[in-house]
């Protein structure tokens, strides 16, 4: 392992050889920019490196640096991997240091307090004055004899007892003992945080004693092969119990193989990770736990369990100690899930004294207000759009995904990976909109202009991109000959329409929540953008489309993974826990789909501002 230190923030982080810089940072819990996810083309991952500075600048360094910022040592995060201990001083301005640090810096400052206890003992060892059991021998050196102890324990302690001589350390949680240990094991302890992604699976070990982040691993969730949306999976899990535990059985082992390659990555035995924490969707939760989740699809939308579950490891068939405990955080609704629980977390959203609204833009859409010393919360169905589903050309976030979009007297894209284009993404498909709106092809209404009689008022090139398609008229944003798939991409009308339903949704229920407290968009202090989408997407554009609330850009914050954020303050803090089992009594839950107004806001939203 090799340190990187953070200047000024003083933050330190053992890495594996091989991280880049970006990555090192996102464990360290500091702020690093990387728009592009890491890939050298946005250039804002900027850091300078003190101590520890190897190799030569890369070809996307040479584009977005000037040599002599190379020759001071300036490099792109993501473009450098550690390979001895490295010193990196960050360049921040202080309200981005500032709004960074007071939101998803929250899982840095929580100070561990793990409920799991390691107790290192000496026995006294039997003899023909002292024949006490094993068991009750140990029990009463802890001076907890109402400990419970499972039969899997009892059954290896006679050897483990005597392998040093009556050497132990006991590993508690709670009123259970979970394992006996020979030696004295009390410096390494850890756990596992996890957000269940309808689309990713994000998994984080951490040591338990210093609440430090020691290994990150994802991996796409498997359940993909029954439907990509959460009502497919519920349709596949309510034919019979056979399909519901092949359901469950695909996430455990995608999220097997994540502890795999995290032990690996952190040289960490199995029995060594006593606890883990998950969250996700009201869905993903069902579906780990091997619930029935058929209630979920048909209004009245009811789960079958609210409070957070907790069960042994070997219950699930999860890859750790299997006396260890699993606890699933709790749901709030039948789609609103423990992932927004973590959310509201991370952001401290039931401690806030502002009017502050989150939104986590996936496969729904779901929202959060802090205002008036009331939490509450609705879902909108706005995911198929901005996930790429039911879009011409739409693609997941990966190689090759348009993602951002200028239009002027032609059109300009920028993909992932600087790769041909192959189709478009959530972020380029706000972006395109945003930019065609700019530029005059469509109007406000989502409707493009004829270019045959109102193509004199633009560009040439920008003209000849406007044909008539299958849907109505299109826009080709990539020719066959630039694309790698060899077609054409295109944006078409129904793409806009698609698009108009997803983000008509999202700002109808923000105008619902503020109706609902007695609130206006001017009187909301901030938003907070959760999540993958909420990371990568143009405010800007967003603002511009009325995706989001009408407020100066600088008042909308991405905070990254909060869910994930939120389940590693559960993990490692047993107050936090506290706090998390408590909030679904105090959140009030609204139910969008029976309200008149809702209906109304979503309609009048459906246009692009003017």
């Amino acid at each position: 392992m090799k340190k990187v230190t953070f200047l000024p923030l003083r933050k330190e982080i053992a890495v594996q050889p091989g991280t880049n810089l970006l990555q090192a940072a996102a464990l360290a819990g500091v702020p690093v920019e990387g728009n592009c996810g890491g890939k050298g083309t946005c250039g804002k991952c900027r850091v300078k490196v003190l101590q520890g500075l190897h190799g030569e600048p890369s070809t996307s360094e040479r584009k977005a640096l000037t040599e002599a910022e190379l020759a001071e040592g300036w490099v792109l995060a993501c473009q450098r991997e550690v390979v001895d201990d490295t010193v990196v001083e960050l360049q921040l301005s202080s309200d981005a240091h500032d709004r960074k640090s007071a939101l998803a810096g929250a899982a840095a400052k929580i100070e561990p307090e793990p409920s799991i206890e390691k107790i290192a003992l000496k026995l006294p060892r039997p003899s023909i004055d002292d024949q006490t059991p094993d068991l009750e021998r140990l029990l009463r050196e802890l001076q907890r004899p109402a400990l419970k102890v499972n039969l899997p324990l009892i059954a290896d302690l006679p050897g483990i007892l005597r392998q040093e001589r009556f050497k132990i350390t006991a590993v508690l949680s709670e009123k259970q003992l979970l394992a006996v240990e020979p030696g004295d094991t009390t410096a390494r302890m850890f756990g596992l945080a996890f957000d269940i992604g309808t689309t990713t699976l994000m998994g984080s070990l951490m040591d338990l004693r210093s609440g430090a982040v020691v290994a990150v691993a994802a991996a796409t969730n498997p359940q993909n092969i029954y439907g990509s949306d959460v009502i497919s999976r519920i349709t596949y899990a309510a034919r019979g119990a056979e399909n519901r535990a092949a359901l469950q059985r695909k996430v455990i082992e995608a999220m097997n193989g994540i502890i795999r390659e995290l032990m690996q990555k952190a040289g960490v035995a199995q029995n060594e990770i006593y606890e883990a924490v998950a969250v996700g969707n009201t869905t993903m939760s069902h579906l780990f736990m091997g619930i029935d989740p058929t209630n979920l699809a048909p209004a009245p939308f009811v789960p079958a369990f609210q409070k957070a579950l907790e069960v042994e490891a070997a219950q699930l068939g999860l890859s750790m100690n299997p006396s260890g405990r699993v606890v699933l955080l709790p749901n709030i609704a039948g789609y609103v899930g423990s992932d927004t629980v973590a959310v509201i977390l991370a952001a401290e959203m039931d401690r806030r004294s502002d009017n502050c609204l989150a939104v986590d833009i996936g496969t729904n859409g779901e929202l959060v207000l802090a205002a008036k010393g009331r939490l509450l919360t609705c879902s909108t169905a706005a995911g198929p759009a901005f996930e790429g589903a039911q879009i011409r050309c739409g693609m997941r976030a990966a190689d090759g995904a348009i993602e951002a979009v200028q239009v002027e007297d032609d059109v300009k894209l920028q993909t992932i990976g600087e790769a041909a284009p192959r189709g478009i993404c959530g972020s380029g498909l706000i972006d395109a909109a945003a930019a065609l709106l700019r530029a005059g092809v469509i109007e406000p209404s989502g409707r493009f202009v004829n270019p045959e009689k109102e193509g004199h008022k633009l560009p040439s090139r920008l003209k000849e991109r406007i044909r008539r398609g299958q849907d109505g008229f299109e826009i080709v944003l990539a020719y066959a000959e630039q694309s790698a798939t060899g077609k054409d991409v295109v944006l078409t009308q129904a793409d806009l329409r698609e698009l108009q339903l997803a983000k008509g949704a999202i700002y109808a229920g923000f105008k619902v929540l503020l109706r609902q407290v007695g609130i206006t968009e001017a009187d909301v202090d901030s938003v907070l953008l959760a999540g993958a989408f909420g990371n990568y997407i143009s405010v800007e554009s967003a603002l511009s489309l009325g995706l989001l609330p009408d407020l100066p850009p600088e008042k909308i914050t991405p905070i990254g993974n909060a869910a994930g954020d939120g389940a590693k303050m559960a993990l490692i803090s047993r107050s936090v826990r506290e706090r998390a089992f408590a909030l679904p009594e105090r959140i009030e839950h609204v139910e969008l789909s029976t309200r008149q107004d809702f209906q109304e806001e979503f309609i009048n939203a459906l246009a692009f501002p003017k």
